[in-house]
């Protein structure tokens, strides 16, 4: 009880950062941030640690990092994600400033669309009473940020040939079809809460809890699709700052 009850308190003061209110309500102390991290392992997502910011740029110190706070610290991330705890309680005390990842296409996938597209689909999937699952928010929830929707894996499939990998997801030439829309399965991960960003970016937040049950991805796919293609102008040379597949 008393985890989930410094959980909730925490989600309070992210909304309260998304929003805009308050200059420390995104910031979550060291338990607080124990507490999320735990939260989704036990909700089931694997995590693996990751490098953090150093002021604008990267804790690898790779001259040039072309994404400084968002990359896994070991090139074998896919293999040492876990959701045991007493793995990850030792890594949060092994690397008390580390951000932390989650192995997509292992238990979960995510939808990763632009803010914008994300808060338009979301209040349309609220009003048509569509269980949406975890959610969480990257950026700085106006413009630039990301929406990540966290839903149940298509997982694989007794025939590879039915089984694409998430990079050609992300290829350049699937933007008319599916302006905006990153689809992390195997082969990918996303950032979880708290992760911090480089910069004054504020840290990626939860706006729904992990432990919410994941919904089929086709449930959500058609709003998220139609809400990119709206903005679908705003996104020129997005692609450049996507989710890296590799280290």
């Amino acid at each position: 009880m008393e985890r989930m009850s410094r959980f909730s308190q925490w989600l309070r003061r992210s909304r309260d950062a998304a929003s805009g209110a308050g200059a420390d309500a995104g910031t979550a102390d060291a338990r607080g941030r124990e507490d999320l991290l735990l939260a989704a392992a036990a909700a089931g997502f694997p995590v693996a640690p990751a490098a953090h910011p150093s002021g604008y740029g990267c804790s690898c110190e790779r001259v040039g990092c072309p994404t400084p706070g968002r990359h896994p610290v070991s090139f074998g991330w896919q293999t040492v994600a876990t959701t045991d705890r007493a793995t990850v309680e030792g890594w949060l005390r092994k690397y008390p400033q580390a951000n932390f990842v989650t192995a997509t296409g292992m238990a979960h996938d995510v939808l990763d669309v632009p803010v914008e597209a994300g808060r338009a689909a979301l209040e349309r999937l609220d009003a048509a009473g569509v269980e949406v699952g975890p959610v969480a928010l990257s950026g700085d929830g106006v413009r630039e940020g990301r929406m990540l929707f966290f839903t149940a894996t298509r997982g694989t499939p007794d025939d590879e040939d039915e089984w694409w990998p998430c990079e050609l997801d992300c290829h350049p030439e699937t933007m008319d079809e599916h302006p905006g829309l990153r689809w992390h399965c195997r082969g990918s991960y996303v950032l979880l809460p708290p992760s911090r960003l480089p910069g004054e970016q504020p840290p990626v937040t939860w706006l729904r809890a992990p432990e919410l049950a994941l919904p089929d991805p086709l449930t959500l796919l058609g709003s998220l699709t139609d809400a990119c293609a709206e903005f679908a102008g705003r996104y020129d040379g997005e692609e450049a700052a996507a989710w890296p597949i590799g280290r």
